[in-house]
């Protein structure tokens, strides 16, 4: 009798349902590193839908998206922030989100407020800044805080969205 090592053995042999799950995820956490994309495809069709009916450029969501949370819906900050958008649950629950780490949802709830947001000041960068870090530091410092954070975080989003079709 030929004796057998674990090296002749697969995980996919013994566990096929296990294995498929496996690659399936590292499939999904893998697609899109190192580009713009993300995981964009997974909520496209969330992201135009909202997009479209609050007025906000699809591509500022999907930079919105990648900045908070590498389009990870399962996202949580130190902070609390949850989901794709990364909504506090104060924010979400303005918004009529009740499941942050539902993306229709979070999306719907996110880019409402980022409608609000830009309604309200009127351009991106302060927007974005109130996105951030909250409309009172903006009305505070009548523009971008001087919080490093707040200020990168706008010019990576402003950056990323000019690699989505914004």
């Amino acid at each position: 009798m030929a004796s057998v090592s674990l090296d002749d053995i697969s995980l996919g042999a013994l566990f096929p349902d296990l294995a498929a799950r496996i690659v399936s995820t590292f499939e999904g956490l893998s697609s899109g590193i190192g580009s713009a994309g993300g995981g964009r495809s997974d909520f496209s069709a969330y992201i135009a839908d909202a997009a479209s009916r609050y007025d906000v450029p699809a591509g500022l969501v999907q930079a919105v998206i990648q900045t908070e949370s590498n389009f990870n819906p399962h996202a949580v900050s130190s902070a609390g922030a949850k989901g794709l958008m990364q909504l506090m649950d104060s924010t979400a629950q303005t918004f009529g989100v009740s499941n942050s780490f539902d993306p229709r949802q979070n999306i719907e709830g996110g880019v409402r407020y980022l409608h609000e947001l830009l309604q309200r000041y009127g351009n991106v960068p302060l927007a974005l800044a109130a996105y951030n870090a909250g409309s009172a530091a903006v009305d505070t410092y009548g523009g971008v805080p001087p919080y490093a954070e707040t200020q990168a975080y706008v010019q990576r989003v402003l950056s990323l969205c000019k690699g989505w079709d914004a």
